[in-house]
């Protein structure tokens, strides 16, 4: 549930009493490692402050002895302001008579125009702090003091999105090769319509574009998982099944499904299989722990063993009922066991092929930006400027998640040559 959705029935943040009883006191917990603002050993300024007179007997104090020192450092901005470059292009006559002019530098594309530093940030604004264009204007003229127009910073965006295609192709390729890749879709309105977000990401990759589809035509244009070697992880949606890959099945969405079934509707076979598919979790996290690439086909047994029987005692609690006298959650329990029933080597993919993840969080992770965005702003105007922002949010998450500086990354689109990432 979206917490703009929990109305006043969200439980208040603890009390100063019940942190009391709880043992725990306000704001950093013993043991939690702290944070805090460091000296630095080589400041950029330093300004000696030196006592004129004795506060004692007020005599000179010039050429006293300095007993000590005590130093204190103070972290700031240096005052903001827009630099202007002029650049002149000479043009030289020969002694053969030839003219030839000088040529400009890249950044000067017109006789007045902003440079790759105040693109790069109107870029890193727009597509990761998610700041409206109003805003973001508003911010320059504050800032910089300078008014920017709302269509300069759209340009902006528009030629950063142009120059993330050497990327986008790199990341498909790498995503083609990769050992498993998640998939997942959401809604967003554009031009007044529903069209559709997709990701195909891994913990390395992120690819997101925007189509008026949602199915296989969409699936498609994106270019990954018809042409994936690895297993497709995504949440069971039908379409996913029209290609020809190892899929595996999201689990986090089963626990949810059986935790409401044995918790709400007291079905103990649901609270069974759910600490099941943990324990095998767990076991796999040991095993990887421990260097392993596999479980053992004993344990490996067990899982499947006990997983069919819990599955059986499913369907012998919620027996399909007769058409038309079908409740509520008789309904949900009964499609829930078919589909673990009939994609069971799907719903135990994570077991049999370390591969394949337990869930499919990094999926969800890497469309939430697209939900923020939507919150923010509600809709896209032009199919173009959703796609703009699925090519930069692309780019933006791939350097996140390979630990590179966004603000330099984004610069380089500005300078021709897109950074490309080198391997999932």
């Amino acid at each position: 549930m979206p917490p703009s959705a929990e109305g006043l029935s969200k439980p208040p943040a603890p009390s100063r009493a019940e942190r009391r009883a709880a043992g725990r006191r306000q704001g950093k917990q013993p043991g939690a490692p702290g944070k805090h603002l460091a000296q630095v050993a080589h400041p950029d300024e330093v300004v000696s402050h030196v006592p004129v007179a004795c506060e004692s007997c007020g005599a000179d104090l010039a050429d006293a002895e300095v007993v000590s020192t005590e130093r204190r450092q103070v972290f700031d901005l240096p005052e903001i302001a827009l630099r202007v470059t002029e650049h002149v292009a000479e043009r030289r006559r020969c002694a053969c008579g030839c003219e030839t002019k000088a040529l400009f530098p890249e950044a000067a594309t017109a006789p007045a125009c902003y440079g790759p530093s105040v693109r790069t940030l109107a870029v890193y604004l727009a597509m990761h702090q998610h700041l409206p264009f109003n805003r973001m204007a508003q911010l320059f003229a504050d800032v910089l003091h300078q008014e920017v127009s709302v269509g300069a910073l759209a340009q902006m965006v528009a030629e950063a999105a142009d120059a993330t295609g050497p990327f986008l192709e790199q990341v498909k390729v790498l995503l083609h090769g990769a050992d498993a890749v998640h998939f997942d879709e959401t809604g967003g309105r554009v031009a007044g319509r529903l069209h559709w977000v997709h990701s195909a990401s891994t913990a390395a990759l992120t690819l997101l574009d925007c189509h008026a589809r949602r199915g296989t035509p969409a699936m498609d244009d994106l270019g990954v998982i018809g042409s994936m070697t690895g297993v497709a992880i995504h949440d069971g949606w039908k379409p996913y099944r029209s290609y020809d890959v190892l899929h595996a099945l999201c689990n986090a969405h089963h626990l949810r499904e059986l935790v409401a079934i044995g918790v709400v509707w007291d079905q103990g076979w649901a609270n069974d299989l759910a600490a099941l598919l943990v324990e095998a979790k767990r076991a796999i996290e040991a095993a990887r722990a421990e260097g392993r690439n596999r479980l053992d086909d004993k344990m490996l047994h067990s899982i499947r063993v006990r997983y069919g029987m819990l599955v059986a005692k499913g369907f012998a609690a919620n027996p399909e009922p007769e058409f038309g006298k079908r409740r509520g959650y008789e309904k949900k329990a009964h499609n829930l066991l078919v589909r673990l029933d009939a994609q069971r080597a799907d719903v135990l993919r994570f077991c049999a092929d370390f591969r394949a993840s337990f869930d499919n969080n990094q999926a969800e992770r890497d469309i939430r930006m697209v939900k923020l965005q939507q919150k923010i702003s509600g809709s896209w105007r032009t199919l173009d400027g959703a796609r703009d922002f699925c090519a930069i949010r692309s780019y933006v998450s791939t350097l996140r998640k390979n630990q590179r500086d966004i603000l330099s990354g984004l610069r380089l689109l500005f300078e021709g040559h897109a950074w490309l990432p080198g391997g999932t």
